[in-house]
């Protein structure tokens, strides 16, 4: 009798959502009596919607035992391991399920790629370190920062006495906001932020106006369900639906400061908590776009982004006398789903805008990422987003990771449930280092065997150096007799890269690498050209339209190229010079050739290249490299050899 009243107990305690008093009733049961499937699997339950992957692995471990258990819990068993590093074993759960439902073997390779993505980033992490906020973060949750006046507002739910009642979810006070104060490199003790902020419902996720006078903040109601089966909690990182007998529903409330004193909060205009939720505000650069999270109508997958715009509206009115006065409010537009781009048929929750890009960030688990929830960035406004990126690892991990703040341009803080024994989040702050990697280069020229064939021979013994951009101190090594030679450099730094030796034109290159490891290696070949007086040279890609002179943007980039010979060689003065087919008359040739070559010399010039240094010179079709003359007949790529563009030493 005891037995089954504890279990009854469980079980109501489960169905209300309160996860935590359920996980210790069922404890108490399972003293009583032998495991069944439903305990089992209601523990391992209880714990997923706790976030705490570690007991979810285990508890759907022990419900295989039990030959009738639904395969769905398959895919909860794998997202547990996964999120637990344990790569392999959630790779083969995905791929048991696929096998028990082959309906839904395209959903099983999908999971299976996200695992196989958390594996391969995480063994190439982008240059990011990140350290736990341990003067701040408690062994409560903290979750989502967000600026204000030289601190952070963040979420907790950590036990300070301000509860009595604990929430049966997680066992733990409502959650409420915190002000970590600033000293120096460190926070001092947070202080809850005050009434009528502060009440006893479970607030959180905030966001300020540029200026700290108005506040936007989220605030969750629990109500009594309307349907029999419902996700119970449609922001928390599963997809469940349950027999529950409430629902938690979110809203959006605004404060402005009145002196030293809040106002009294109110409610987003277009709260409706009995048919959907809104939460996790984000305000654009300009203040006058907020963004959020819900699952109201038009929502394409679990929860999207939306959009609502601030405007102006005025309304004139008369006194008695007849005068006119004209009275301005504002108002906040119909919301406005942010378009696929960004929202998908998973979950999108938590947005951001940073203050110093304009870039949304937010956290999604329906675009290509590690497991759970990861962080993704785009660039763009309202509904118009391009860009969406994966922050990868180590911004990102197979847990949940979600709030992202950027404070300065390459750093900020990152909450997290990564390092979590029991599904807490932490917020970690997170600052941008140079990855080192490696740049293998090749010196070598090229030879023409016959008219438009060229081999390319290695220039062994060059000097190369290699300058920071704006450092006059340069890393020195010599290519080795294949023309080989290499540098350790570091990812997004600018390197201005030289190239000198004995009767060659010196040459220099610019270069920014992209290195996501250490193991990376970035390539880069270098051209060098002898420096023999009247031997011409051929500039490769430069094309004019027909009967034109009109330098292209394509032409403009070879030119540039010609524009860096001229300047890392002061002393040197070309001819430059333009060639044409044998198609037109010859007067014609050479004058098109002219122009064609005047205004290459003119664009140089325009770059700061002195007039004094450049001949300009068309040959017309008088320097055929090829039988195509007058009266024969060839092929457009035979035609096409004639038509170049070349130039020369005439003095150096």
């Amino acid at each position: 009798m005891a037995q089954k009243k504890e279990l009854k107990k469980a079980d109501t305690h489960f169905q209300n959502l309160e996860y935590a008093i359920a996980i210790q009733s069922y404890k108490e049961a399972l003293k009583q009596q032998e495991p069944t499937l439903p305990i089992v699997s209601r523990m391992a339950d209880s714990y997923r919607h706790l976030n705490n992957s570690k007991e979810a692995e285990f508890w759907y471990s022990q419900m295989l035992a039990f030959p009738d258990y639904n395969p769905q819990y398959l895919i909860y068993y794998g997202d547990a391991a996964r999120m637990n590093g344990n790569y392999a074993k959630a790779k083969q759960l995905y791929m048991d399920y696929a096998e028990l439902v082959p309906d839904s073997t395209a959903k099983a390779m999908k999971l299976i790629a996200i695992t196989e993505n958390a594996q391969n980033w995480v063994t190439r992490p982008k240059s990011f370190a990140l350290s736990n906020l341990s003067g701040l973060n408690s062994t409560s949750t903290e979750y989502s920062p967000t600026l204000y006046k030289g601190g952070i507002v963040f979420t907790s739910d950590r036990p300070d006495g301000r509860f009595s009642v604990l929430s049966g979810w997680t066992g733990k006070p409502n959650s409420a906001l915190y002000h970590g104060k600033r000293d120096t490199a460190s926070f001092l003790t947070p202080e809850v932020f005050p009434a009528p902020i502060l009440n006893d419902f479970q607030n959180g996720s905030a966001v300020f106006s540029s200026d700290y006078q108005t506040i936007y903040f989220t605030r969750v109601n629990q109500l009594k369900r309307k349907s029999k089966t419902v996700n119970p909690d449609p922001f928390s990182w599963i997809n469940y639906k349950a027999p529950t007998a409430y629902v938690n529903r979110l809203e959006l409330y605004i404060s402005k400061k009145e002196g030293e004193e809040w106002s009294k909060p109110e409610p987003f205009p277009f709260n409706n908590p009995g048919e959907y939720s809104i939460g996790h505000p984000a305000l654009s650069i300009t203040g006058d776009t907020l963004y959020f999270a819900s699952d109201m109508p038009g929502t394409l997958g679990e929860t999207d982004i939306f959009f609502s715009v601030k405007q102006l509206n005025s309304v004139i009115t008369r006194n008695k006398k007849g005068e006119e006065s004209v009275e301005v409010f504002a108002f906040w537009t119909k919301p406005v789903n942010a378009g696929n781009a960004v929202n998908t048929p998973g979950k999108e929750v938590f947005p951001t805008i940073d203050a110093i890009t304009g870039k949304l960030y937010f956290s999604s688990n329906g675009h290509k990422g590690m497991g759970g929830l990861d962080v993704f960035s785009a660039e763009g406004s309202g509904d118009s987003w391009v860009n969406v990126q994966n922050l990868k690892y180590p911004l990102n991990s197979a847990a949940d990771d979600f709030g992202i703040l950027f404070e300065k341009k390459d750093q900020g803080f990152v909450s997290s449930n990564r390092e979590s024994m029991d599904g807490s989040d932490d917020i970690y702050s997170f600052s941008y280092y140079p990855q080192p990697c490696k740049l293998s280069g090749k010196t070598f020229e090229k030879v023409q065997e016959t008219p438009g064939v060229f081999k390319e021979l290695p220039v062994g013994n060059v000097k190369v150096s290699l300058y920071k951009v704006g450092d006059t101190t340069a890393a020195v090594t010599y290519s080795d007799a294949d023309g080989n030679f290499t540098f350790e450099i570091f990812d997004g730094m600018q390197y201005n890269i030289k190239a000198t030796k004995v009767n060659y034109l010196t040459r220099s290159a610019i270069i920014t690498p992209e290195c996501e490891s250490i193991v990376d290696m970035v390539r880069l070949g270098l051209v060098l050209n002898r420096n023999t007086i009247n031997k011409p040279i051929l500039v490769e890609n430069i094309y004019y339209d027909l009967d034109k002179d009109e330098i292209r943007p394509d032409a403009a980039l070879e030119l540039d190229k010609l524009v860096q010979t001229l300047i890392d060689n002061p002393n040197i003065k070309i001819e430059l010079s333009s060639h044409t087919d044998s198609r037109q008359t010859e007067a014609y040739n050479n004058l098109l050739s002219q122009r064609r070559a005047q205004a290459a010399v003119n664009y140089i010039v325009s770059k700061g290249i002195a007039a004094d240094r450049l001949v300009a010179k068309g040959y017309g079709e008088t320097r055929l490299l090829n039988r195509c003359k007058d009266g024969t007949t060839c092929t457009e790529e035979e035609h096409q050899l004639n038509r170049r563009t070349e130039f020369k030493i005439l003095k150096k």
